[in-house]
C-alpha cells in the first residue's frame, strides 16, 4: 500500500526540526499564510530568520524596485533575489558551515470584496540543498479556485508548506515533489499551471517534462514552454493577445504543418482588430495524443518537442480533447481574436456527434461554446491522391441532419477555407512520413523542413538510423520569420487521423 501523505502540520514541524534550515519569508497579499504554519506548529525560532509583508505598493517598490505589476513573476524573482542575498550577507559568515539558507516568497491576489479580480499568485523558494551549496530554485504559479477569501488563504498556506517541504526533502525526486504540492488539498481548490526548477539541485531536470507532469497529474489542464525550453505562464503570454493555434501529433513536424500555419497566419493577420505583431501562435499537443499507445512515452514526447523547438515553436500541452474546451481555455486569457487551423479531415471529425454524447445539448451545445467568442476555424485542403480531388469547405461531406448547421457557420464566417497554400505539400501525410523514417526510406527527408530532417538524423529520432555529423543544428534556428520562439507555431501533423 502507498505510504500515507504527511499532514500539513507534520510537514511544517519537520522543516522546523531540521537544524540545517534557516531563512526568511516574504509574502505580499492574502496575509502571511505560509509562515503562519511554521509559527503555529512550534520550533519556528530555529527556522525563521525574518518574516515580512510589504502590502503597500510604494513600500514594495522601495524594497524590491519598481515593477509594472505586483502579482507577476518578475516581482517574485526580485523578492527571492533580495531576501536570499540578505540572508547570505548577514548570516553566512557566522553560521554558513552548518546552515542551508533559504528565502521563500509569494505575491498573491486573493478574492477581493466584490469578487471581481483574478485569483492567482506566484510562489517560489531559493535555497541551498546543503550548507555552502550553490543555490537552487523552484518557482510556480497558482490559480485559487475557492469562492471565499478565507478558503483561498488557507489553500495558499498549505501549498506553500508543501513547496518548502518538497524543496528540502524531495529535491532529489522532482516527480514526487510535484505530486506532493497538492497534499491535503484537491484540484477543485488549487491549480498549478506553471512550475520551473533551476540551480544545482535540479541540473538534470528537464522543465518540459515537469510541465507535462503538471497536466498528467491533473494539477493543471494545460502547460506551456518556449522553443528554448523555458517554462511559460500561459496567462502572461496570452494576455490581451490574438491567438492562433493548431493541434497535432508532430511525429514528425512536416512541411504541410508549416504550410498550414503560414497560410492560416496570413489569413488571421488580415482579420479586423488583429495586429500582426501581437499574434501568438501555439503548437498544441493533447494528452490523449501523447497517450495514443497507452502510457506516455517520455522519449517520444521529447522527440516531438525537440523537432518543434528546432522550428522555433512554442508548445502548449493540454488536457482539452474537445475543441470547445480548448476555446474556453484560450478565451479565459484574452478578449482578442482566436483562430484554430486544421485540415479538412479534422473538420469532418469535428462534425461527428459521437464526440458530444456527454453534453446535454449535444453537438449544438458544443458549437455554441466553440464559436461564442467569435472564434474562427481555418481549413487546409485534403488531397485524394487517387482522384486528385481536393476536399475543401465548399465540398465537405457532412451528415444530412447537420448540413444546415454547417452552412450557417460557413456563411457566418466561422469556418473559412485557406487558399494560399503550397500544392506541392498536399501529398504529405505525417503517418506515412513516420513509416518511411522507421523503414529507412530516404524519401522522408523531402517531406519535412531541412532543420527538422537534420535533427532527426543526427539524434536518431522516431526510429531513424543516426547519421553522425560534426555539428548539430541550433534549436534557436527558425524556419521562417513567421515563426518566432515566443510567438510560436502550430502544426497538425495528423492529416490522416485528425484529433477532435
Amino acid at each position: 500500500m502507498p505510504s500515507e501523505r504527511p499532514t500539513t502540520e507534520r510537514k511544517a514541524l519537520a522543516v522546523n526540526l531540521d537544524a540545517r534550515r534557516y531563512g526568511s519569508f516574504a509574502e505580499i497579499g492574502a496575509g502571511q499564510e505560509v509562515v503562519r504554519w511554521f509559527f503555529r506548529v512550534g520550533g519556528a525560532a530555529g527556522t525563521i530568520a525574518k518574516s515580512m509583508s510589504a502590502y503597500d505598493m510604494s513600500v514594495s517598490d522601495a524594497i524590491y524596485g519598481q515593477c509594472d505589476r505586483y502579482v507577476c513573476r518578475q516581482r517574485l524573482q526580485d523578492m527571492l533575489d533580495r531576501e536570499h542575498a540578505l540572508n547570505l550577507e548577514r548570516l553566512r559568515e557566522s553560521r554558513g558551515d552548518t546552515t542551508a539558507f533559504f528565502a521563500f516568497a509569494d505575491t498573491v491576489s486573493a478574492r477581493n470584496f466584490h469578487g471581481t479580480n483574478e485569483c492567482h499568485g506566484w510562489m517560489g523558494i531559493r535555497f541551498q540543498a546543503h550548507p555552502r551549496d550553490q543555490d537552487s530554485q523552484i518557482i510556480l504559479h497558482v490559480r485559487m479556485l475557492d469562492t471565499e477569501n478565507a478558503l483561498q488563504q488557507e489553500a495558499l498556506g498549505i501549498v506553500g508548506v508543501n513547496l518548502l517541504y518538497g524543496a528540502f526533502f524531495l529535491n532529489h525526486e522532482p516527480d514526487q515533489l510535484i505530486e506532493s504540492l497538492l497534499d491535503n488539498l484537491s484540484t477543485r481548490r488549487i491549480e498549478i499551471d506553471m512550475i520551473e526548477f533551476s540551480g544545482i539541485a535540479f541540473r538534470h531536470v528537464d522543465n518540459r517534462v515537469m510541465s507535462l507532469r503538471l497536466v498528467q497529474l491533473g494539477l493543471s489542464s494545460a502547460a506551456m514552454f518556449s522553443a528554448d525550453g523555458e517554462v511559460l505562464q500561459p496567462s502572461e503570454v496570452l494576455y490581451k493577445k490574438p491567438i492562433l493555434v493548431e493541434r497535432g501529433s508532430f511525429r514528425p513536424l512536416t512541411n504541410v504543418n508549416v504550410d498550414m500555419l503560414e497560410a492560416a497566419k496570413a489569413k488571421f493577420q488580415g482579420e479586423e482588430d488583429v495586429e500582426s505583431s501581437d499574434v501568438v501562435t501555439l503548437a498544441e499537443i493533447t494528452m490523449r495524443n501523447l497517450k495514443a499507445n497507452g502510457d506516455i512515452d517520455l522519449r517520444d514526447f521529447l522527440e516531438r518537442v525537440d523537432v518543434l523547438a528546432a522550428a522555433g515553436m512554442t508548445v502548449l500541452i493540454s488536457d482539452y480533447f474537445e475543441y470547445y474546451r480548448l476555446a474556453a481555455y484560450l478565451a479565459r486569457h484574452t478578449k482578442k481574436k482566436i483562430g484554430i487551423t486544421m485540415g479538412a479531415a479534422s473538420l469532418i471529425e469535428l462534425f461527428d456527434d459521437k464526440y458530444y454524447t456527454t453534453l446535454d445539448g449535444g453537438i449544438l451545445e458544443s458549437f455554441g461554446r466553440l464559436f461564442k467568442n467569435d472564434l474562427k476555424l481555418y481549413i487546409y485542403p485534403l488531397l485524394n491522391r487517387e482522384t486528385g480531388e481536393l476536399t475543401k469547405v465548399d465540398n465537405l461531406e457532412i451528415a444530412n441532419e447537420l448540413r444546415t448547421l454547417y452552412r450557417y457557420l460557413v456563411d457566418k464566417g466561422c469556418i473559412e477555407q485557406l487558399e494560399d497554400y503550397d500544392p506541392d505539400h498536399l501529398s504529405t501525410f505525417s503517418r506515412e512520413v513516420l513509416r518511411q523514417i522507421e523503414k529507412g526510406d530516404p524519401e522522408w527527408v523531402e517531406h519535412v523542413p531541412e532543420v527538422v530532417a537534420d535533427l532527426i538524423q543526427q539524434r536518431g529520432y522516431f526510429g531513424c538510423r543516426r547519421v553522425s555529423k560534426t555539428s548539430e543544428p541550433s534549436t534557436a534556428k527558425t524556419l521562417n520569420p513567421i515563426i518566432a520562439p515566443l510567438t510560436p507555431l502550430i502544426p497538425a501533423a495528423g492529416m490522416m487521423s485528425p484529433v477532435v
